[in-house]
């Protein structure tokens, strides 16, 4: 049963066999590390663009806060306009007011001066 031919034939192809897996194995080593490498480099180009999309958003919200505080400013403004703007009606209304009082009293003085201007004319 120990055939000379039989197991020198049987060892040459478990080499042959033994060295096609070896190429086989470092073959796909090979790609599997290239495939890592890939696999690495597209992870590393996502990790810097969050980090990029992350920074935006931080200027983002800063722009956002700051603009909040720019539209309370405005309102505030506008809420002083309109405070001014009311002051200002009530005056106008007190100044119509005080209008109609002194163009009588101008009326009653201009009057009474003509009168005493005409009285003090003799009149022979």
């Amino acid at each position: 049963m120990n055939n000379p031919v039989i197991q020198t034939d049987l060892a040459e192809i478990l080499n042959k066999l033994d060295s096609k897996f070896d190429e086989k194995f470092d073959k796909l080593d090979s790609k599997f590390d290239k495939l890592s490498e890939d696999v690495n480099n597209k992870i590393e180009k996502i990790d810097d663009r969050l980090n990029k999309l992350e920074v935006g958003q931080v200027r983002l919200e800063e722009k956002v806060a700051s603009l909040g505080k720019e539209v309370t400013e405005v309102k505030d403004s506008v809420k002083e306009i309109k405070n001014t703007q009311k002051t200002f009606s009530t005056d106008i209304a007190d100044l119509k007011g005080a209008k109609s009082l002194i163009i009588p009293i101008v009326v009653a003085v201009t009057t009474s001066i003509l009168t005493l201007v005409i009285r003090a004319i003799p009149i022979n």
